[in-house]
């Protein structure tokens, strides 16, 4: 290196320069002459002395080589000693950026500029289609209901209470109930159910009341504003409707307070229906615990709903609101709809926006209806879907679904290897040798427990093909794409413990009533030690998963699956839709929970319990999915059956 007559030296590298012009704060706005004067050593030494003051005033320790080398354990990649020293000014100015964005004190609902589009490069995105009437069919009977009815006055019979929402729409239009009638009748047994269900957090009566008095006003001088006008239901409580509390279901939120409404709740407001409570949720969108207890499955109360759409689905299921709204991000429509015996659609992602609504993770959570039937989902997916200015994440096609469609045209695949019948696999015998005798018998006994379980169940998911082929249905094997899709995770766990950041560094994720490892406050603790490279690397491999997901689905119409394994977390990653419809009630013979400990995350399934199956579609094609498991369900028959409550 060669001296200039200065005493400087007469080449600087550009990591000098650089680490020098940032540790000053400077970026790259000086001129060269400037940057070079600073690059001299004294100027870097006052730089980095500058950078280590900074340090200070944040009251966080110096970083040391010690500390690079355990990050670069967590982060498995491999740093010599000469690399740590050279990142040190780096890491510096790094984190103390870092700490400058923290000070913005984001909200919840400010989303990334990057917005996901789950529709690969150099495929044909779905047409533009104008908005349509729906298609739904013959208007059904209600003389069945009717005839059932016991009593007259300002509240409805609950003769009424598990009807459908186009039931319910056919009842109000030929006088049999009112709005204010149905209203009164819902908020009542939400009352009488939630000391058993849990599914209630806020009731909205005055605006429900309110609304429902216009809906008949309306509707007695000729103003239809359509299928859902007059129907009461209920809301997810992370949509936000203004005048009322928005807690997330997570203690520490409890009365907080958003001052606008929902894009959601502004459309449903738009339709004429009545929102009469907001609904439970698991905290921050896990589960089914929050601030108040655990939400219950209303076929055994002993068990959890699951979640996060807890309360939208134990209440509909319950014969409690008319209709639900619910959220998904990875699996938080069909695991609930699944345990508590309801119709849930999870739209494809991008269909309906979420300006809002609570943001767990911007580039996977879905808003979508839980109902006791598919054409109840199809009508409120039509008054909610379409974009809205705000959330750019939304789609611009219309959702036009013909329900009247002839579904034996359409091409219907099955995921074969999801519906073969399971056998029992041995245990690995590493992990027998570690075990005792006594611990050997008892695992192995579990093991074969739960093999026993996932026979009995798949009995329910052969019995749907067997539907299928006797409705004429043509069933075409096929398989998910061979992808780690699990290995993506990190995207959903890192989107989340961004967009609560907050919570973390204050230390107010202690007061979530979930403090199990799998609980949030533990996984946004450990997202915060997932590198950027590769968060943005799993992004990158999920453009390959998507690719390979729009490959498997151009070739069918709509698919057929299990509810849970692969496909569930395949298209949440890759943004397809799914209809989850009930398929049957295990039998007094179904094997035993793995617990009947009263609300145990292990008292799962056992007898008198819902089983469900799910329709998939391409994306943006919810209506061949909702047409086919439209025929399905009433086909079926389960459409008929709920829980007999107190």
């Amino acid at each position: 290196m060669s001296t200039s007559s200065n005493g400087f030296s007469a080449t600087v590298t550009r990591r000098t320069l650089l680490s020098v012009c940032t540790a000053a704060g400077l970026g790259q706005t000086l001129f060269p002459g400037a940057l070079l004067a600073l690059a001299s050593p004294h100027a870097a030494a006052s730089a980095r002395q500058q950078g280590a003051q900074e340090q200070d005033l944040h009251g966080w320790p110096a970083i040391t080589p010690a500390m690079i080398d355990a990050a670069a354990n967590i982060a498995a990649v491999h740093v010599t000693d000469e690399q740590k020293q050279m990142m040190l000014d780096g890491l510096v100015n790094q984190r103390n950026n870092a700490l400058r964005v923290r000070e913005l004190h984001l909200a919840n609902g400010v989303a990334p500029v990057a917005m996901t589009n789950p529709i690969p490069a150099g495929t044909t995105p779905p047409p533009m289609e104008q908005e349509q009437p729906l298609h739904l069919g013959p208007a059904p009977s209600i003389a069945k209901i009717a005839a059932q009815v016991k009593t007259t006055g300002d509240i409805a019979d609950e003769a009424w209470a598990f009807a459908t929402v186009r039931e319910l729409g056919v009842a109000l239009r030929q006088k049999k109930v009112t709005s204010v009638g149905l209203t009164k009748m819902y908020l009542a047994r939400l009352r009488r159910y939630d000391p058993l269900l849990k599914f209630v957090i806020t009731y909205t009566d005055e605006r429900a009341l309110k609304q429902a008095t216009q809906a008949d006003r309306e509707l007695a001088s000729g103003h239809d504003r359509g299928p859902l006008h007059g129907i009461p239901w209920g809301a997810k409580d992370l949509l936000a409707v203004k005048g009322y509390p928005t807690t997330w279901g997570a203690a520490g939120f409890e009365h907080q307070q958003i001052d606008e409404d929902a894009e959601v709740v502004k459309r449903l407001d738009a339709a004429g229906a009545v929102l009469v409570a907001k609904m439970t949720l698991g905290a921050l969108a896990q589960g089914d615990l929050w601030f108040g207890g655990r939400t219950r499955n209303p076929w055994n109360p002993h068990q959890g709903s699951s979640g996060s759409s807890a309360g939208s689905a134990s209440a509909t299921a319950a014969g409690c609101v008319g209709f639900a709204i619910g959220t998904e991000t990875l699996g938080s429509i069909s695991s609930p709809s699944t345990r508590c015996g309801a119709t849930g659609l999870r739209p494809s992602f991008g269909r309906v926006p979420r300006t809002g609504a609570m943001a767990l993770s911007w580039s996977m959570d879905k808003i979508g209806p839980i109902t006791r039937s598919v054409e109840d989902c199809t009508m409120v997916l039509h008054a909610i879907s379409g974009p809205d200015g705000q959330d750019l994440s939304v789609h611009s096609g219309a959702f036009n679904a013909d329900l009247a469609v002839d579904v034996r045209k359409l091409r219907v695949g099955y995921l074969k290897s999801a519906f073969d019948t399971p056998t029992l696999q041995p245990l690995p015998t590493d992990e027998l040798a570690k075990l005792t005798d006594e611990e050997r018998t008892k695992r192995e006994a579990e093991h074969k427990a739960q093999f026993e379980r996932r026979l009995y169940d798949a009995k329910y998911d052969a019995a749907t093909l067997d539907r299928l082929r006797a409705m004429g249905i043509t069933l075409t094997p096929c398989e998910m794409p061979d992808f780690h899709f699990s290995a993506l995770l990190s995207i959903l766990s890192s989107e989340a413990a961004a967009a609560f950041d907050d919570l973390t560094l204050s230390g107010r994720d202690a007061l979530l009533t979930g403090q199990k490892p799998f609980d949030w406050p533990n996984q946004f603790r450990t997202a915060r030690f997932t590198p950027a490279v590769d968060y943005i690397q799993a992004q990158r491999a999920r453009t390959l998963a998507m690719a390979q997901m729009h490959e498997l689905f151009a070739k069918f119409d709509v698919i057929v699956s299990p509810t849970g394994g692969t496909q569930l977390t395949a298209t949440n990653l890759c943004g397809q839709p799914a209809v989850i419809v009930p398929n049957g009630i295990r039998g007094d013979d179904a094997p035993p929970p793995p617990s009947t400990e009263d609300g145990s995350l292990m008292n799962v399934g056992g007898p008198g319990t819902p089983v469900s199956i799910t329709f998939l579609a391409p994306l943006y094609e919810e209506g061949k999915a909702c047409a086919l498991a439209n025929v399905y369900q009433r086909k079926a028959g389960f459409m008929d059956l709920h829980p007999r409550l107190p």
